[in-house]
């Protein structure tokens, strides 16, 4: 497929998310504020958890499908972006209009990234499977919480941000790949 293709399908993708998000905002307001980073990556490990849970038994007792968490993980993964940005607050210091807007800069970056990305790998993403991304979310989850253990510290490794970035590429593309298998 061309890179347009990839481009309108990302789009796609993330706009769904944005859509759950938006809604999400208008039932919580920008409640999320006041977590901390870690307490973001144990919200994403939970959601990739279950998707592998899922894949592993086959069998959803709360009725949801892994297309729910990986869009969860995507605006956790955004989430966790602005988070590290801003820092964390005590209360919900801004508000919904000032949070989409956030989430927009974030996502647009984050396209950015996949873009270079793809380009670089040659939409390798494409021939792999869905359980590989969540595998691959697993693992940037727990160099995250070893980044995190080390107070952001590394010697040569990419730091929080770069993983949550990964983290949203690779669920976009399994959202894509779960919309073709549809």
């Amino acid at each position: 497929m061309s890179a347009h293709d990839t481009d309108k399908e990302y789009a796609t993708a993330l706009g769904r998310c944005r859509q759950i998000f938006a809604a999400k905002l208008g039932d919580y307001g920008a409640s999320w504020r006041i977590m901390r980073p870690e307490a973001i990556t144990d919200q994403l490990f939970i959601k990739a958890k279950r998707i592998r849970t899922l894949q592993t038994g086959g069998v959803s007792k709360v009725g949801e499908g892994i297309l729910p968490e990986f869009i969860g993980i995507v605006n956790y993964g955004i989430i966790g972006v602005i988070q590290l940005r801003l820092g964390y607050a005590d209360t919900k210091d801004i508000d919904a209009h000032r949070a989409l807007e956030l989430y927009d800069e974030v996502a647009a970056q984050a396209k950015a990234l996949m873009q270079a990305k793809n380009h670089d790998y040659g939409e390798a993403w494409r021939s792999m499977r869905v359980l590989s991304f969540d595998d691959l979310i697993l693992t940037k989850i727990e160099r995250t919480k070893e980044i995190e253990d080390h107070k952001g510290v590394t010697k040569v490794s990419e730091g929080i941000d770069a993983n949550y970035f990964d983290m949203v590429n690779y669920a976009i593309f399994a959202i894509i790949k779960l919309d073709d298998e549809a």
